[in-house]
């Protein structure tokens, strides 16, 4: 790691009230020192201190600000840290920067070098480093819960205690292979067995989780379906309330899948228009609806849209191999008469009138408790990165190999490569610890 002082810009450049700087490294004190009118041999962490920020050769005042200054280890990255929090000018933030710029040893941070540092200065494990990056991408209530559980550490206790039992198994292994003229007790071996056996349940029914985890970094995809002129981008326009998509009485009128982004309750959701479902010769349209087609395989849910003015039997081809969740919705239901209602309420579809704006809110609220069902009891627990996935997988794949009748160096790997398998997630490796728990476990030296 750089032994390098990094400053940056940690608020949004541009005009505000007050911005901030961060600085860390070991040159934090010496730049408070050259920018302020404070006396350094006097600070206390984690004061505030209202003062004058200057040139270093001039001593030209650039701006009169707060700064805070956190001592090493007790900061965000482990080292020396200070805050400024200036003006939010840009006159003022180009200012200040450039003369940090100027510093020796002082230097513009890299993108998410301060996490980095907090990484490698164990403030943090690579799971929580990206709950915190999580936390800053979080556009709605979902996001911001979920990711400031990861950056409790949910994630890092539950995989750190699945390779603390692995690494305890790999010390008896690793034991035994060292001492080859002794057997391994049967109580011991059972205990191995028990251990292995328990992580590997658990890591099963922990994969055992449908794509929910991504979908809630990426967002929960809704598909709407239909024949032409069934409004489906009226429906659309409804649901986002506003006119995202164009709306005309031609049909085949939507040729493409338009994405639109949106927060259904807290969840983020991706709401496609597809073209209508129909028989054509038009090359354009039909790659649109090839186009819809695959946009549906991929869906979260299905919203099958028919217009129930002109027909109260419309079939839905297009979903007889998706096994996802589907609504069956009928719209223009300002145009039925109280009979063809009865019908539809018999089919326990929803109605609804995208151009009134009728049953807009039902049709909501079921597809806010379908995502919400989704959602297991060990939610707290999301795999939200594919890498995470990956890896549990590998690590099983070791587990499952795994077994005492085999040669025991070859044992000993197995349990040692799904160790390394975990590790990648939270960014931990082993080193001494194997050592440390052979020789806390047995009295080797007797």
């Amino acid at each position: 790691m750089s032994s390098s002082t990094i400053y940056a810009l940690s608020t949004v450049y541009g005009k505000s009230g007050v911005a901030v700087i961060r600085i860390s490294g070991s040159e934090v004190l010496n730049i408070i020192s050259q920018m302020s009118d404070i006396n350094v041999s006097m600070i206390k962490p984690r004061h505030a201190y209202f003062t004058s920020i200057r040139k270093k050769e001039t001593k030209e005042l650039l701006d009169k600000a707060l700064v805070l200054y956190f001592k090493a280890p007790h900061s965000f990255t482990g080292e020396d840290v200070t805050e400024i929090q200036c003006h939010g000018s840009k006159a003022v933030l180009t200012s200040i920067l450039n003369e940090l710029s100027k510093l020796d040893n002082v230097r513009l941070a890299e993108p998410g070098e301060f996490s980095k540092r907090a990484f490698y200065n164990q403030k943090m494990d690579l799971t929580e480093a990206e709950g915190l990056a999580d936390l800053i991408d979080a556009e709605t209530t979902m996001q911001q819960k979920y990711a400031l559980h990861q950056m409790e550490g949910n994630l890092r206790t539950l995989y750190s205690t699945w390779r603390e039992n692995l690494v305890k198994v790999l010390s008896y292994l690793e034991a035994f292979i060292d001492f080859p003229e002794e057997d391994i007790p049967e109580n011991l071996s059972e205990n191995i067995l028990n251990t292995v056996f328990k992580v590997k349940n658990e890591i099963e029914k922990h994969l055992q989780q449908n794509n929910v985890n991504e979908r809630l970094r990426n967002g929960f995809r809704i598909v709407i379906t239909g024949e032409t002129n069934a409004g489906k981008s009226s429906l659309i326009n409804a649901l986002v309330k506003r006119n995202a998509v164009i709306v005309s009485d031609i049909a085949g009128t939507t040729r493409d899948a338009i994405d639109i982004n949106l927060d259904m309750g807290g969840y983020p959701v991706i709401i496609t228009d597809t073209a209508g479902i129909r028989e054509t010769e038009n090359p354009i349209e039909k790659q649109g609806i090839e186009i819809a087609k695959e946009k549906i395989s991929d869906a979260d849910i299905v919203i099958a849209l028919y217009d129930a003015s002109r027909n109260l039997n419309s079939e839905f081809k297009v979903l007889k191999d998706y096994n996802g969740k589907v609504f069956y919705v009928a719209n223009k239901i300002d145009k039925l008469t109280s009979e063809q209602i009865n019908n539809i309420d018999d089919k326990k579809h929803i109605k609804i009138s995208a151009k009134y704006n009728q049953g807009i809110d039902e049709l909501t609220n079921s597809i806010i408790e379908t995502i919400k069902d989704s959602f297991s009891t060990t939610s707290n627990y999301l795999i939200t990165r594919i890498r995470y996935r990956k890896a549990l997988e590998e690590c099983l794949e070791n587990i499952e190999i795994f077994n005492l009748n085999k040669e025991i160096e070859l044992a000993a790997e197995d349990i040692r490569l799904a160790c390394r398998a975990i590790g990648k997630i939270t960014g931990s490796v082993e080193v001494n610890e194997i050592l440390d728990k052979i020789f806390g476990s047995f009295c080797i030296g007797k």
